[in-house]
C-alpha cells in the first residue's frame, strides 16, 4: 500500500474517532434503541432495567412537563415503573401529586411502598406549600410502622413517624414501641434515632424560646 493510501485510510478512520473532549451525538433514541421518545414511551422504560436509567434521568430532566405522565405511572401494571414514578416524584411532587403520591404507601408491592415512604419522608425538593401535615401523613405511616410485613417499609415509616415526634404524642407513642418490640433489630435501631434520646430527635428538637 502507497503512503498516499495509508495516508488517506488514516484520514478516514481518524474521522470517525471523537476528538478528546468533545461529546458523541448520541440521541436519546439511539440510547433506547427505539424511536419513540415521548413522556409516555420513557415512563414505561422505567420497568426495563436496559433502559430505566436513561429514561429515569430524561423524565427528570423533563421536570414539571413530564409530571403527567409520571403521575399516570403510579397506575401502571408493572410494580417497577411504579416505584421510579414515586422515585420522580420525590424531585418532582407538586400539591396536585400528593394525594396519588400517599396512595402508594399501600402498594401491594414493598419496593413501591418503600419509595412512596422515601419521598413523603424527605423535605429537599418540597416547599412548604405541598408538604402535607400529620392529618394526612401521620395515619398511613402509623399503620405501616406497626404492621406491615416487609421490615424495610416500617423502616420508612418510622422516618416519616419520625417527623411529628416534636409535635405528636401519638408519633412518639408508635416510635417507642417500634423501638421495644419490632421483629426486625434494623427497625428497632431506626424507631429508636426517633425517640426522646435518640439522635435524630435531639438534633431536629426545636430550639428553646428565648
Amino acid at each position: 500500500m502507497s503512503d498516499i493510501v495509508r495516508g488517506t485510510s488514516c484520514r478516514r478512520a481518524c474521522a470517525k474517532i471523537p476528538l478528546l473532549g468533545v461529546v458523541p451525538d448520541f440521541t436519546l433514541e439511539a440510547i433506547l434503541g427505539f424511536v419513540r421518545t415521548d413522556n409516555d414511551t420513557l415512563v414505561s422504560c422505567l420497568g426495563d432495567s436496559q433502559r430505566t436509567v436513561a429514561a429515569y434521568h430524561e423524565l427528570l430532566r423533563r421536570g414539571q412537563d413530564a409530571l403527567s405522565a409520571i403521575r399516570a405511572g403510579l397506575s401502571h401494571t408493572d410494580p417497577a415503573v411504579r416505584e421510579g414514578c414515586c422515585r420522580l416524584l420525590d424531585h418532582l411532587v407538586d400539591t396536585e401529586s400528593m394525594s396519588e403520591l400517599i396512595a402508594m404507601a399501600d402498594d401491594p408491592d414493598a419496593a413501591v411502598r418503600i419509595a412512596a415512604f422515601h419521598a413523603l419522608a424527605c423535605d429537599r425538593c418540597k416547599d412548604d406549600a405541598c408538604a402535607p401535615g400529620p392529618e394526612r401523613l401521620l395515619g398511613p405511616a402509623l399503620a405501616h410502622l406497626h404492621s406491615d410485613p416487609d421490615p424495610q417499609v416500617r423502616m420508612r415509616a418510622a422516618e416519616l413517624v419520625g417527623k411529628f415526634a416534636h409535635t405528636d404524642a401519638r408519633a412518639v407513642a408508635a416510635l417507642e414501641a417500634s423501638h421495644a418490640d419490632d421483629p426486625s433489630p434494623a427497625v428497632r435501631k431506626k424507631a429508636g434515632w426517633f425517640t426522646p434520646g435518640g439522635t435524630i430527635y435531639e438534633r431536629t428538637a426545636p430550639s428553646a424560646p428565648k
